[in-house]
């Protein structure tokens, strides 16, 4: 006998499912494979190209670190632009107690991640202490280094460097745009986006009193993960609580039922069960967000498994490495000369085909490497690694720029 479930909770099995990596990458892969098969409207798969793609990547990631001891792809590579380790100088100026600690290092990459979305061509941040004028991801990690240094997302006085649910809320556009010197001649892409972005956070850790503490904190994620535990913390649990309490943040507004989904974007080709039929989920910035999440808790004591049930970053470097290199094709050269939205059937096939070919081309950097995923998992191969070499593709072909024109609210790419 067949039973009708509530429309809620249908809706709540569906968010379930998108929630899921091993969903993200069944179902980039199927889309993958329909390309792979001729039947994409957008792109055609060479996968000829794919050795030398790997190529690339292995002489970008010798160049970079010969010894191959390559960190996690992070938010915390970025605090280290000109080569200031800022990260050690935070340490010095907190709390010497490691859960303190851990949790004001988490309250810096929330903040910092969430306001990490392309900064555009024409933004920079110019560091007093330096004199450096950075740019693009590492302008933007540096500009809010200060800021939380300084108390901007904090509301108590005695302890500045700390982010709290009010201090996110209070937040206003003139705030963030003094604090990244954001003026007619510094123009940051989405500005608005990002306030309303962590306005909506400090609001969803209110209503999450139980992970995020009485003080409404990020930080608390560490004590609800891992607390006086040194034991072994999961990269997905990361994940699956990053979207349990937060999934309602993103400007999209893509829900089913009323149950916010984030990250997830239709495409009619994409097949499942229920109400998740039709759905291509990514969770980019809440993947980037765990990505980065890790080393506060490694610093902690705490070892982190699983990092390689996490995926590719579904982004303009990792997807623009696919393009320049020709693994990716565009069967109409023309459309690189048209501006398109994230929930674009083009835009979200282009992101699920990255999912699955940057998969691919790790496994052969590691037998190029002769390393296997124990040494380097996929965190370390983003970082050695795919993003830096799409990166440098795109200085070399467009000045920086992407390959495709994606509108951005300062949340998705």
């Amino acid at each position: 006998m067949t039973v009708d479930l509530p429309e809620v909770t249908r809706a709540l099995r569906a968010a379930e499912t998108l929630r899921s990596t091993t969903t993200i990458r069944q179902r980039a892969g199927s889309l993958t494979e329909r390309a792979r098969a001729g039947d994409s409207a957008w792109f055609i798969v060479d996968d000829d190209a794919l050795p030398a793609a790997a190529a690339e990547v292995v002489t970008v990631t010798r160049r970079r670190y010969p010894e191959l001891d390559i960190p996690f792809h992070s938010r915390w590579r970025h605090f280290e632009a000109g080569g200031t380790d800022r990260t050690a100088r935070i340490r010095q100026l907190l709390p010497g107690d490691r859960a303190a600690q851990a949790r004001a290092l988490i309250d810096l990459a929330v903040v910092s991640v969430l306001l990490d979305a392309g900064a555009g061509p024409d933004w920079s941040y110019v560091e007093a202490d330096t004199g450096l004028q950075i740019g693009r991801s590492e302008g933007l990690a540096v500009a809010c280094w200060h800021a939380f240094v300084d108390g901007l997302f904090s509301t108590d006085p005695d302890r500045p460097m700390q982010v709290d649910a009010a201090g996110l809320r209070r937040l206003t556009v003139a705030d963030l745009g003094t604090a990244f010197q954001v003026d007619d001649h510094n123009p940051l892409v989405g500005l608005d986006g990002r306030v309303e972005l962590l306005r909506r956070l400090g609001s969803a850790m209110g209503r999450h009193t139980d992970v995020f503490g009485d003080d409404l904190r990020p930080g608390h994620l560490y004590d609800t993960l891992a607390g006086a535990d040194t034991g072994v913390v999961d990269a997905h649990a990361i994940l699956d609580l990053l979207l349990a309490t937060t999934s309602g943040i993103w400007l999209s507004g893509n829900a089913l039922g009323g149950v916010p989904l984030g990250d997830c974007w239709r495409h009619d080709a994409v097949r499942g069960d229920g109400l998740s039929d039709g759905w291509m989920p990514f969770h980019k910035l809440s993947q980037w967000l765990t990505y980065s999440l890790l080393e506060p808790f490694v610093w902690a004591g705490h070892r982190v498994d699983g990092l390689d049930s996490l995926t590719a970053l579904p982004e303009y470097r990792n997807g623009g490495l696919l393009l320049d290199t020709g693994v990716l094709r565009l069967r109409d050269p023309d459309v690189a000369q048209h501006r398109w939205a994230a929930g674009d059937e083009l835009v979200v096939e282009w992101r699920a085909l990255t999912v699955t070919l940057i998969d691919e081309i790790a496994q052969d950097v590691r037998r190029e490497l002769a390393v296997d995923a124990d040494r380097l998992p996929l965190a370390c191969v983003l970082e050695g690694g795919t993003w830096a070499a799409g990166r440098e593709c795109a200085r070399a072909r467009r000045a920086g720029l992407p390959p495709l024109d994606i509108a951005s609210d300062g949340t998705v790419f």
